[in-house]
């Protein structure tokens, strides 16, 4: 990113995975995304938590496991969604590219045609009225989230495909950096398109640019929630191959294995033929988790989510 700030501090990396119920992510130091170690920080915001971003993941927060309030959830029909507009980018979260857990990360001009289909997983308490990858303070009673590849800020629709609900949120942090997931919501956005109380759910984020003109935009949902007829179906693609044979030669390792059912399916990608290799319909995220763990136990890299 372009900026007028120059960072002296020495590149450090530290990351704790944490969990919370059925979802699992990474939340990144924030060196990890602004390339330096940072600096002691009073978050005085909505959780007044003395916030020192240079200390490690491991002794940062006042808890070492992520959790939701006590007590029923909160009443979100009430709580205003955010309206989209043009922002700064922000001087901070916006490294491009970046690297977490061995893994690298090239971070999107804008929101303007970004549409995936993934696995949304939330967090909470942990991490209330600490700093975010843009050093907001994160606020869980807000529409925020996180994205590997967003802009900060920018916006999204969050749909969750097996309800029809969705939600406009901000994007002002980084994460989820567990592979299964596209998006980090907030605790009060989970609960508003029904994440909560499971804590997972396939979902489609659509990127909202707000410097189109209207009439660019797509029409926002009805307000009746509606069901969708067919359910999506989650798979898991272990690969994609433009030699059909090296495909049926991973299928046939999966089959061997009892993973049921593999397809070998042909898409065009990019005007190119491939040959993808999927394990699936999964019925729910934690099969897809679960199945995802052994088939890397077999030594083939980890599958990408697929919705379909």
């Amino acid at each position: 990113m372009k900026t007028l700030w120059r960072l002296s501090w020495p590149l450090a990396i530290t990351l704790m995975l944490v969990g919370c119920g059925g979802h699992r992510s990474a939340r990144p130091s924030y060196a990890s995304t602004h390339g330096g170690s940072g600096s002691s920080r009073y978050s005085s915001g909505s959780g007044g938590v003395y916030d020192d971003t240079s200390r490690p993941q491991s002794s940062r927060y006042r808890s070492n496991s992520d959790s939701i309030p006590d007590g029923p959830p909160p009443d979100v029909s009430n709580l205003p969604e955010p309206v989209p507009k043009v922002e700064a980018r922000s001087l901070y979260g916006n490294k491009s590219p970046y690297t977490v857990l061995g893994r690298t990360y090239t971070v999107l001009s804008s929101a303007r045609g970004y549409d995936e289909r993934g696995i949304a997983s939330f967090y909470g308490s942990k991490f209330h009225g600490y700093k975010t990858s843009s050093l907001e303070d994160y606020d869980m009673y807000k529409f925020t989230a996180a994205s590997k590849v967003l802009p900060l800020p920018s916006y999204a629709r969050v749909t969750n495909l097996q309800n029809g609900k969705s939600v406009i949120v901000r994007i002002n942090d980084r994460g989820p950096f567990h592979e299964d997931r596209v998006i980090d919501l907030s605790y009060a956005a989970a609960v508003k398109i029904g994440i909560w109380p499971k804590g997972t759910g396939v979902v489609e984020v659509q990127g909202i640019d707000p410097s189109a003109p209207p009439q660019q935009e797509a029409p926002p949902p009805p307000l009746a929630t509606v069901t969708p007829a067919h359910p999506p179906s989650i798979y898991l693609q272990v690969g994609a191959f433009s030699d059909p044979a090296n495909a049926e030669r991973i299928a046939a390792q999966l089959r061997v294995a009892n993973f049921a059912p593999v397809q070998v399916s042909d898409a065009t990608i990019g005007g190119r033929l491939v040959h993808r290799v999927r394990v699936g319909p999964l019925s729910d995220v934690d099969s897809a988790d679960q199945v995802s763990s052994k088939i890397e136990q077999l030594g083939l890299p980890q599958p990408q989510v697929a919705v379909d």
